[in-house]
């Protein structure tokens, strides 16, 4: 299976007085924008995810919908819970027995948590030592050989926003 790790794009900042809390806050405008063109990336590398998969909070689903409206795939967003900032790896591998069996699967969330699961997904340690960080749009490709996994997988490639929005011109 070939997991893809999508970190939300640019969202409103952390101590804007607008949201209540940290569950709401969307994506600004200038990471619509940004987001768009790295989707437009990610379209232009010819995947076809089987699962697009989001974290419940504003930010990411906005950011799983932007991808899934730029690959036409709007209906096959799923929110899980397990993909929310204070989730383990544990926790989420155990919620994607849903999708075992599908080929591409796009996991979207946040970090540190996406930087923890790349790190658990290729050595199979949860430990505090080092995470693999996504920058804001920035996604990764790990293939495992089931999840949840029985060895360590394999990452094929990261790609940040900019490299993203390059490959999309």
């Amino acid at each position: 299976m070939n997991l893809y790790l999508l970190r939300h794009g640019i969202a409103a900042a952390k101590d804007d007085p607008a949201f209540e809390s940290d569950s709401e806050r969307p994506l600004t405008k200038k990471g619509v924008k940004k987001f768009r063109k790295a989707a437009l990336g990610i379209e232009r590398l010819g995947i076809s995810f089987d699962a697009i998969l989001s974290s419940p909070l504003v930010r990411a689903r906005q950011t799983a919908d932007l991808l899934a409206e730029i690959l036409g795939q709007e209906s096959s967003v799923d929110e899980i819970p397990a993909l929310a900032p204070d989730s383990s790896p544990e926790q989420l591998l155990s919620e994607l027995s849903s999708v075992e069996g599908k080929e591409h699967v796009m996991l979207v969330g946040h970090e540190p948590f996406l930087g923890e699961l790349a790190k658990f997904l290729l050595t199979r340690k949860n430990d505090s030592d080092g995470v693999i960080p996504l920058r804001k749009g920035g996604i990764c490709r790990i293939d495992v050989d089931a999840v949840p996994p029985t060895q360590p997988g394999q990452m094929h490639w990261l790609l940040t926003p900019k490299q993203l929005r390059l490959i999309a011109r």
